[in-house]
């Protein structure tokens, strides 16, 4: 079976129309329909079933569908890797980020990276360092940024820590949570994240917060606490620019400051790819760019 029918075959098994993988395939519903029969007679068997309503898979159909499918998409490979050979940065970058970092910081990397490189692709998953993790375990993306310190034993680049704060409209000192009646506005969050709040809480307080608002996202936690419903604990990523909150460092015993890192972390050969290459000297740029802004 040749590649051009291989992907014919895939649009007609997204589309299930005859009419719409035409169009898709730029070609005359006859002609289509013609091929179609005689891809049926090389392979004897039935691919679809025609009715008034589509198409729809047989089940032989669906074995050689999904043949097709892997030649199309091996021949996309050898593609991509084709152009790893010129000199312009092409291929499809492929990121898992915690949520925090997608929000806050990586937009104005890959910006900066889409400017440089028009020819990349980007595929992005965003969710808790957890999941994200997990993406880059079964290689399924090229890189992963993640909070904590993860374990792992391939390429482990250290992007910048940011310290946690107590944030709250109107209390302006660790002291005054105990007696306060606000509501603590609780993100939900990966364990090590939630831990390291726990530890703190009992350290300062001996007890648990009072009340208790649990939401999904950091941002709505942010956002709640931006309207004065009650305090959270953020990392200093997420309020660097909300002016009207009041920021308590979070210490340690030692009285040095609870931090939250950022890696970037991924399988060696990964970063042989062009693309790889391309973002990680973005990414060193941009981090170098925002330690002069601060020194400045």
């Amino acid at each position: 079976m040749q590649l051009v029918e291989c992907r014919m075959l895939v649009v007609l098994a997204q589309e299930l129309n005859m009419r719409k993988a035409a169009e898709r395939l730029f070609v005359s519903q006859p002609a289509l329909s013609q091929r179609l029969q005689t891809i049926e007679r090389a392979w004897d068997t039935q691919i679809f079933i025609r009715s008034q309503k589509g198409l729809s898979l047989t089940p032989a159909g669906e074995k050689i569908v999904q043949f097709a499918k892997e030649v199309v998409e091996k021949e996309d490979q050898v593609k991509e890797d084709l152009h790893h050979l010129d000199t312009e940065v092409y291929g499809t970058l492929k990121l898992a980020v915690a949520s925090i970092i997608g929000q806050h910081w990586l937009p104005a990397v890959l910006k900066k990276y889409m400017d440089k490189y028009p020819h990349a692709k980007i595929s992005l998953v965003t969710g808790w360092s957890s999941e994200m993790l997990r993406y880059i375990y079964e290689d399924e993306v090229h890189i992963g940024i993640i909070r904590g310190n993860p374990e792992w034993k391939g390429v482990k680049e250290h992007l910048f820590t940011d310290p946690l704060y107590l944030v709250d409209t109107e209390i302006e000192d660790a002291s005054e949570v105990p007696n306060n009646d606000r509501p603590f506005i609780q993100f939900k969050s990966d364990s090590t994240y939630y831990q390291e709040i726990l530890d703190w809480w009992h350290r300062e307080f001996h007890t648990t917060p009072k009340r208790t608002i649990v939401v999904d996202q950091i941002e709505t936690c942010k956002q709640m606490a931006l309207n004065g419903l009650g305090f959270a604990i953020l990392p200093s990523i997420a309020v660097k620019d909300a002016q009207h909150l009041h920021r308590i460092p979070l210490l340690k015993e030692n009285k040095e400051p609870i931090t939250r890192d950022t890696w970037l972390v991924g399988y060696e050969s990964a970063f042989k790819l062009k693309q790889v290459r391309a973002f990680m000297e973005i990414v060193k740029e941009y981090i170098k760019e925002q330690q002069e802004k601060k020194l400045s």
